[in-house]
């Protein structure tokens, strides 16, 4: 197998003036162009493990590192932000945290130009990443605080995707949106996967949405990391994920529920299709 993009060996870190580890000894690896969906419930360090895939842990926030993070060939303790930043993208949960512009032109544009790219690049790159984040032309002259939570986030997107990173990491994209901007969102992560081979790394709540989509998924619990499985796989045990606060989709915990009663034997279904062909079958015995 190719070496992965993303070696994580080991990985402990505190806080400055902190007691306790928030991570605690975390081994990962991930592959170029997997699309890796990370859960755990709150404060297990997921957004601290996130972090640390980009440089703002250790370079930018102060505290004790052991072990070692190698994102794309760099080790993140030996290069600042701003080289790790060529090739990880990073999309924070509140986008106007990030935006610096007047118009969702010059923020898709901003960090190009800031390269030194030529016009003509930077235009195809952002009509490029408009198209793909499906932003229309008319929103180009829009101050982007006026916008919708999940417009506000797709434009977060596509400034990202503009610059063409190796790594994307999404720290969960649609936890302060309506179900309208969620929705949005989940159809943006659903387009990069279909057409960009990126590496796209979403800590997300919405199961039912990034378990689809995810070649892998990881568990993040008190520091650690117990499992990590492509989809079919770590959905098996849901009682296992319920011990460790994940809540599986309902059409998981419906089929555990029946495996229980001994009405069901196979494996739990990844969608709403799949869980209705189980019922229909138990139906139709009775």
């Amino acid at each position: 197998m190719a070496e992965p993009i993303i070696r994580v060996e080991g990985l402990k870190w505190k806080y400055e003036g902190s007691r306790d580890w928030v991570l605690k000894g975390v081994d990962l690896e991930i592959h170029q162009g997997e699309f890796v969906g990370i859960v755990g419930p709150n404060d297990s360090g997921k957004t601290t493990l996130a972090m640390s895939l980009n440089g703002l842990v250790p370079n930018n926030y102060p505290g004790v590192m052991e072990g070692r993070v190698v994102v794309d060939g760099m080790d993140t303790r030996e290069h600042s932000v701003a080289e790790i930043a060529e090739s990880v993208g990073f999309v924070f949960p509140d986008p106007e945290s990030q935006f610096l512009s007047m118009t969702v032109e010059e923020e898709v544009v901003f960090a190009l130009e800031n390269r030194g790219l030529p016009r003509e690049e930077i235009e195809e790159r952002m009509w490029w990443a408009l198209e793909l984040t499906n932003i229309p032309e008319d929103y180009l002259e829009k101050p982007p605080y006026e916008l919708s939570g999940g417009e506000k986030q797709r434009v977060a997107i596509a400034s990202v995707l503009a610059m063409r990173p190796k790594i994307i990491v999404l720290d969960e994209p649609t936890s302060m949106l309506d179900p309208i901007g969620k929705t949005e969102v989940i159809e943006v992560l659903t387009e990069m996967k279909r057409r960009y081979n990126a590496t796209v790394i979403v800590i997300e709540h919405r199961l039912e949405d990034i378990a689809p989509l995810a070649d892998k998924m990881v568990l993040v619990y008190r520091g650690t990391i117990p499992k990590v499985a492509p989809p079919r796989e770590f959905f098996q045990d849901v009682d296992f994920l319920l011990e460790h606060d994940v809540f599986p989709p309902d059409v998981m915990v419906l089929a555990n529920e029946l495996r229980r009663r001994g009405l069901y034997d196979g494996p739990v279904p990844m969608t709403v299709d799949e869980a209705e062909s189980i019922v229909r079958g138990i139906l139709g015995r009775r």
